[in-house]
């Protein structure tokens, strides 16, 4: 086989099975044919038939039949702009160049070594660059910045970070002179020697994945507290109530907080004020903050207009804390799996997740550039850093700010025909209540005022294949979130299409149409 023939000619055939005509939409669901097809050309499960499937058809057979069979039952995110379900980017054409190129040369990026590889250098620029798209200071405040597989393995590494810093302020002198850690001596013997019988997590409507995180590193599910600020804004952060638990005796404390929250887009500080006070509190305490800045945080890299000026104010001040995730997949638009991790000492990470004795993958030499498999969970790792470069070089902080304009001015317009409009004021509810326009960020949570509608709204959306949204709960009733994050938008038109699809459905309810 001709291997760059051959490569050649998957590249065209897999980009016409993605490609859309010009003036149309790509449905954001297969529909069940393609499912049915597809299943039906899958693998059986008896020994047999898995037996059959390990014969070996060739490579043209495999490529026909992941063309032919696989891509029709793949969901559409990525071919147009109206998939709203999760937080769930598309990715910049720039970007998909850069993945191939990525597979193409597949360096695992797990050490530093200069003098063979430009990978780690290029990681560092992508990560410094995106240090000063999002305003968050130089390199030098934020020596631990590294690549991860998205934001559940960020909050992971920050809770891990957390959990060492909060014990480490507690042992003696003469512990930290040895080195104790609990990377070396474990959660249990750590906390046994700083005296903590508890290490908690402080937060106001914590993604899932916070959950999962202490579960990780050893501090429990359970030790995820939830301290809202009332019951009308549960997003966010009771300062009051963080500061009464930072003075339980014998408990050290990790502060997460939310920017934004998943079901409202919604900050848990509001002001730099905010973030000035938890810092205090931290410092005098002992505490840990971190950041989950998965999408929020892209509000920092907004034009600095009027426009946009309550958003900003909101996402001020994140600076202030102690390490923060950010996700690449999501509103930066760059290919799953990519996520960010930035701490203020490259220190931190390397007590939690250096990778000892083993001389082969040892870095020749000192440098600023730590190698990657002494700061993150993976020994392999893909260059997905790349990507991301990529996209801050053609796109620029201008080019950037505008994708994410075009973001938050679509589901403001979304927001505001819910509100405004009397074919939709009258059928559905912007949730939470008295929430404004300015106050959207990239998600919108509503839901329809007749029950049965309410019940059934999700359904018929994801149903039409046309546009996807997330079902979810608020207050305990369902409800449905939409969250704008591909750069495919167009304002007009997809505003145009969502509350004339909206307005069909309540419609159609009305009438008896089922």
């Amino acid at each position: 086989m001709d291997t760059d023939a051959f490569l050649t000619a998957s590249y065209a055939r897999i980009r016409a099975s993605a490609a859309v005509p010009a003036s149309t939409n790509a449905p954001t669901l297969p529909h069940a044919a393609a499912l049915s097809a597809a299943r039906s050309l899958l693998p059986g499960s008896t020994a047999e038939e898995e037996e059959a499937s390990l014969r070996g058809i060739g490579a043209e057979a495999a490529l026909a039949h992941l063309t032919n069979a696989v891509a029709p039952a793949l969901e559409g995110h990525n071919r147009g702009g109206r998939y709203f379900g999760f937080v769930t980017g598309s990715t910049l054409p720039i970007a998909e160049a850069a993945d191939n190129l990525v597979s193409a040369f597949d360096n695992s990026v797990q050490v530093h070594l200069p003098d063979q590889s430009i990978s780690t250098e290029v990681e560092d620029a992508a990560l410094r660059l995106l240090l000063r798209l999002l305003d968050l200071g130089g390199e030098e405040r934020w020596r631990g910045r590294t690549f991860t597989t998205g934001a559940t393995a960020s909050n992971v590494l920050g809770l891990a970070c957390g959990r060492e810093a909060v014990v480490r302020a507690r042992l003696s002198p003469e512990a930290r002179e040895r080195g104790e850690s609990v990377g070396e001596l474990g959660i249990l013997g750590a906390c046994a020697a700083a005296e903590i019988r508890e290490i908690q997590v402080l937060t106001s409507m914590g993604h899932s994945s916070l959950s999962k995180a202490a579960s990780v590193v050893g501090l429990g599910r359970r030790a995820v507290k939830e301290l809202p600020h009332n019951e009308a804004e549960p997003w966010r952060l009771d300062l009051h109530a963080v500061e009464r638990e930072l003075r339980r005796k014998d408990i050290a404390s990790i502060i997460v907080v939310s920017a934004g929250e998943v079901n409202t887009g919604r900050f848990a500080t509001s002001s730099a004020d905010d973030l000035r006070r938890l810092r205090d509190l931290a410092d005098r305490y002992g505490a840990w903050i971190h950041v989950d800045g998965a999408f929020g945080i892209f509000a920092r890299a907004l034009p600095a207009t009027d426009e946009f000026a309550h958003l900003k104010e909101a996402a001020a001040g994140l600076e202030l804390a102690d390490s923060i995730t950010v996700d690449g997949h999501k509103l930066l638009n760059v290919p799953y799996d990519t996520g960010i991790f930035f701490t203020r000492e490259s220190t931190t990470l390397h007590a939690a997740f250096q990778n000892p004795n083993a001389v082969y993958l040892s870095a020749p030499g000192a440098s600023s550039i730590p190698s990657p498999l002494n700061i993150g969970l993976e020994n392999s790792r893909r260059f997905r850093a790349l990507p991301v470069y990529a996209v801050l070089l053609s796109e620029g902080r201008a080019g950037i700010a505008d994708m994410l304009a075009r973001m938050v001015r679509l589901a403001r317009g979304i927001a505001a025909a819910l509100t405004q409009r009397p074919d939709l004021k009258y059928e559905y509810r912007l949730l939470p209540a008295g929430r404004g326009s300015e106050d959207t960020h990239v998600v919108v949570l509503f839901r329809a005022r007749d029950e049965g509608l309410n019940a059934a709204l999700v359904s018929k959306i994801q149903g039409s294949r046309e546009w996807y949204v997330s079902g979810t709960k608020w207050d305990g009733r369902p409800a449905c979130r939409i969250a704008v994050a591909s750069w495919r938008v167009n304002v007009d038109e997809d505003l145009e299409f969502v509350t004339s699809s909206l307005a069909k459905i309540a419609k159609d309810w009305r009438d008896g149409v089922r």
